[in-house]
């Protein structure tokens, strides 16, 4: 599947931005989704994922009460609301997706998923 990761921008510290990820396709409600970022200088690190389903979701304890994953199945997008920001938080941000039934969850691992976005640059000012 195809993923189209877009949204990105630079906020200052304490505000909010939501980044997106399209799937275009048919089968976009049988994937799971997950949210990857990459700081300067540093690996890729989970932070947060979606079941296929819609109803299991995971996070890293990083971003637990600030971020929140989403889905419109309708619209074959994932959502990623960022609130709270942090000048930690600043990293390219990639959108995973990879199928979901039959398959262990959670999936907080980059090597379970399969096809990767381009990724969006989220730049928090300090």
């Amino acid at each position: 599947v195809q993923l189209q990761a877009s949204g990105g921008g630079l906020v200052q510290a304490g505000g909010s931005l939501s980044v997106s990820c399209a799937a275009p396709g048919r089968t976009f409600s049988t994937y799971d989704m997950g949210w990857f970022r990459q700081a300067p200088g540093k690996e890729r690190e989970f932070v947060a994922a979606i079941r296929w389903t819609g109803i299991n979701l995971s996070y890293a304890d990083s971003v637990k009460g600030r971020f929140t994953i989403s889905r419109d199945n309708a619209k074959n997008t994932v959502y990623l609301q960022m609130n709270s920001l942090k000048p930690e938080d600043t990293a390219v941000y990639y959108c995973a997706a990879r199928f979901g039934p039959g398959y262990s969850w959670p999936a907080n691992t980059e090597t379970l998923y399969t096809s990767w976005g381009q990724g969006t640059l989220v730049t928090v000012s300090s």
